[in-house]
């Protein structure tokens, strides 16, 4: 017996695959869905908090007298005496500081920069002299080694930026001023260096304030200011050495804490 298909059969033989049709649009609208959940487009928008510059509210300075390379090479050949755990600072890196100051808002810098014109304009240059070597705090448990420095005016010179920063408001180091060049530091045990003597100088023509900036590999250093000493210039002893304060272009890089 033939079975005759009528009219309304080719309709209702094509709602099954209508069925299925329909089942597939609604997977094909949720794929999508789907794979935008990690959101591929975020790294592309604004930096994250985490990855912006972090900018310090405050600055670590010091004011300092830079030592030349004529003077430094010498003492970096005495560093090949030391054995064990010291950090030896680099000839570049070598200078005697006058005054620390580890919390500066970036504001004052020109309070800072016109206390270093004032104090050290009618300034004459120095002439700088290394003694010998020594430890600090003591020789008996040393973590610093270094050599002496010797000039006139130079205490007073110490004393009158300690006085002229606590007048600005601004923190400074209270520790009795004892002028001297860090040749290096102990991290862990190490044997001392026998003293040293050392018939060096130059004469300083002017100082600089300093910037310290603290990096994971250590401190790198940055010129602030220059400033002359403007006074009356004596005679340079026989032999003495160009003040790299003459040199500073402006800002340069060093490492090395203060």
């Amino acid at each position: 017996m033939k079975v005759r298909t009528g009219p309304g059969k080719p309709a209702a033989s094509k709602a099954a695959p209508g069925k299925s049709g329909a089942a597939e649009p609604a997977k094909s609208a949720v794929g999508p869905a789907v794979a935008s959940r990690p959101r591929p487009a975020r790294p592309s928008g604004p930096a994250q908090p985490e990855n912006r510059p972090h900018t310090p509210s405050t600055l670590r300075l010091f004011y300092a007298l830079k030592v030349p390379t004529g003077v430094a090479a010498p003492l970096a050949e005495a560093q090949r005496q030391l054995k064990g755990n010291w950090r030896s600072v680099r000839a570049d890196q070598m200078h005697v500081t006058l005054a620390y100051l580890p919390a500066v808002p970036p504001a004052r810098l020109g309070d800072l920069g016109a206390l270093g014109l004032r104090l050290m304009g009618e300034r004459s240059p120095m002439d700088v002299r290394l003694r010998g070597t020594g430890y600090f705090p003591n020789e008996g448990s040393p973590r610093v080694w270094f050599v002496k420095v010797e000039a006139d005016g130079l205490d007073e010179l110490a004393a009158e930026l300690r006085a002229g920063i606590q007048e600005l408001g601004l923190e400074t180091d209270d520790l009795n001023f004892k002028a001297h060049i860090t040749l290096a530091r102990k991290k862990g045990p190490a044997p001392r260096v026998p003293p040293l003597t050392f018939d060096l100088g130059w004469q300083a023509s002017g100082a600089a304030l300093m910037r310290s900036i603290l990096r994971k590999t250590g401190p790198i250093y940055e010129t602030e200011s220059t400033f002359r000493f403007q006074g009356r210039r004596v005679a340079a002893p026989p032999g003495a050495l160009t003040d790299p304060t003459d040199d500073i272009p402006g800002q340069e890089a060093h490492q090395e804490t203060p």
